[in-house]
């Protein structure tokens, strides 16, 4: 009973933090285009968090020493550098100087001439405090983007700083109650409902920056299936961290050993992903985002193999391939004998997963569809793939679940410990609820995945195990529509009955023309 009470509370704090946060971006974006907007809002928002986290973090170390009325956000800064500053970077990853924290900035908002320039200052200080130690890669450039001398928000430093405490103000407004007794996820709830909705209305470039919850519910439930533990997740290409936390919100912390691993080649994403890992409460020595393009320059050599990994890399893009005449000896990719086509680079995100992931990982990937019946250089890697027994699972998902597309995608499930010859597939195109925009994945659809993907039990029109020679005879075909068969849905004729009608209609037709022609007849006897 309990427990429900907490879960409806935390239902409705949710609801009214997502209406107020999309009030304010609506309120103060003004001219400026709301997906570039975000940024101010999402950057102003993490501030918030980052204040009030290491304000608790001071509080309750004092508190339990005795000192029940210390407040951090009320002590001088000269008593905050002698007493509080040292070995706190070392902890938490960054410092805040109580003058500095978005409660006391806030305050003096509306009547300061400079905070433009004092938030660009304050941002500029928090980053800088972590130079120097552990954290410094993890903290740098967060604010990049949240640049709050720029043009975007007006041409005065006047309409500057009234955009800026709009934002300011309506922020502090939200009520996330008391911070230790929080669920603390409702900053990152928050912040993902934000980018969701900036994505809805973004065309491409949103499906592109961020998978629906639902999507990465699926591939987290898909990738732990069967596990106790794993020593770490990671994503080749992680946007703004939504699948990678996906993975905390499913699973007991203690199930993932070593933390979170990801790389994004996009400079606002990697900084979003980054203040992601915070507002979810990943503290800086539990995971690692690095900013590089993946293909080229991978960064996480040294952390690999990965026991989880879970991607939804760009469809199609173009790339280098061999044009590089190094890549082909590349270690990711030389095994399979072919490159990636430079028109499309789906398989050298996919042999790069398949090289980090350890010999008892699991690995889903988003994909497009075509990459599982294209021929040429594709082929050729799929048969590699198929010939050594990397191919788990081919999944067939609904059209519309992503922002920016209608597109049916699918998931591709590769493992190195299989048992077994076969690859599973499954039609899950009717597994979805109809919304407004996008079609969703609801617990109940997943669950039905899951299952099947677990227990592989062939169902007529939604899964078969198909054994390896079954795929060769398919030439290397992958597509689920070859292996499971599409339910017919259109209405059976019964052709005896079709025919009595036809006959029956047939008669009316001659009795009534009978009845015209004896009409006419009659008029022309007058």
């Amino acid at each position: 009973m309990a427990d429900k009470i907490k879960e409806n509370l935390e239902t409705v704090q949710r609801a009214e933090l997502h209406r107020k946060i999309w009030a304010i971006a609506d309120d103060v974006r003004g001219a400026v285009d709301g997906w570039d907007f975000k940024q101010y809002i999402l950057g102003i928002l993490f501030y918030r968090f980052i204040s009030e986290n290491i304000t608790e973090f001071f509080n309750e170390a004092e508190h339990e020493a005795g000192d029940l009325e210390f407040d951090y956000a009320e002590i001088s800064d000269e008593e905050a550098e002698q007493d509080f500053r040292p070995n706190t970077v070392e902890d938490k990853g960054f410092f805040i100087l109580p003058s500095q924290l978005f409660k006391n900035v806030v305050k003096t908002a509306k009547n300061n001439e400079n905070l433009n320039t004092d938030l660009a200052n304050i941002f500029k200080d928090i980053e800088g405090s972590a130079v120097g130690f552990q954290s410094e890669d993890d903290i740098k450039g967060l604010f990049e983007d949240v640049d709050t001398r720029s043009n975007k928000l007006g041409g005065t430093v006047a309409e500057k700083n009234k955009r800026l405490c709009d934002i300011l103000t309506g922020i502090d407004k939200i009520n996330f109650g008391d911070f230790k007794n929080n669920d603390i996820d409702a900053f990152g709830d928050a912040y993902e409902y934000l980018i969701s909705n900036y994505a809805s209305n973004a065309g491409k470039s949103g499906g592109e920056f961020f998978t629906p919850q639902t999507v990465s519910k699926l591939l987290a439930r898909i990738v732990m299936e069967g596990k106790t533990s794993i020593n770490k997740v990671y994503d080749p290409t992680c946007g703004s961290g939504s699948l990678l936390l996906q993975m905390k919100k499913q699973f007991d912390e203690h199930i993932i050993d070593e933390g979170f691993f990801g790389q994004e080649i996009n400079m606002t994403n990697f900084n979003l992903a980054r203040m992601n890992m915070f507002l979810h409460n990943v503290n800086y020595n539990n995971f690692s985002i690095r900013r590089g393009d993946t293909l080229i320059n991978p960064l996480h050599g040294d952390e690999k193999p990965f026991d989880a990994i879970v991607s939804n890399p760009p469809y199609s893009i173009k790339w280098i391939g061999d044009k590089d005449p190094t890549l082909i000896s590349d270690e990711r990719f030389a095994p399979a004998g072919k490159l990636a086509p430079k028109s499309y680079a789906d398989y050298a995100f996919i042999l790069h997963s398949l090289f980090y992931l350890s010999s008892q990982g699991r690995a889903a990937i988003v994909c497009f569809p075509g990459i599982f019946y294209r021929k040429g250089a594709e082929k050729t890697i799929r048969q590699y793939l198929v010939d050594n027994n990397f191919i788990d699972c081919v999944i067939q998902l609904p059209e519309n679940l992503f922002f920016g597309t209608s597109i049916a995608t699918c998931v591709l499930v590769m493992a190195k410990n299989k048992t077994e010859n076969k690859i599973l597939f499954i039609d899950a195109s009717k597994e979805f609820k109809k919304e407004t925009n996008n079609n969703i994945l609801e617990e109940e659809n997943i669950q039905a995945i899951v299952e099947e993907f677990k227990n592989r039990e062939e169902k007529e029109y939604f899964s078969r195990y198909v054994d390896i020679d079954e795929i060769v005879e398919n030439d290397y075909n992958l597509s689920v529509s070859t292996y499971v068969e599409k339910e017919d849905t259109r209405e059976k004729i019964d052709i005896k009955v079709l025919n009595k009608e036809i006959d029956a209609t047939v008669k009316k037709i001659d009795e009534l023309r009978a009845s015209i022609n004896e009409i006419v007849r009659e008029l022309e006897d007058e």
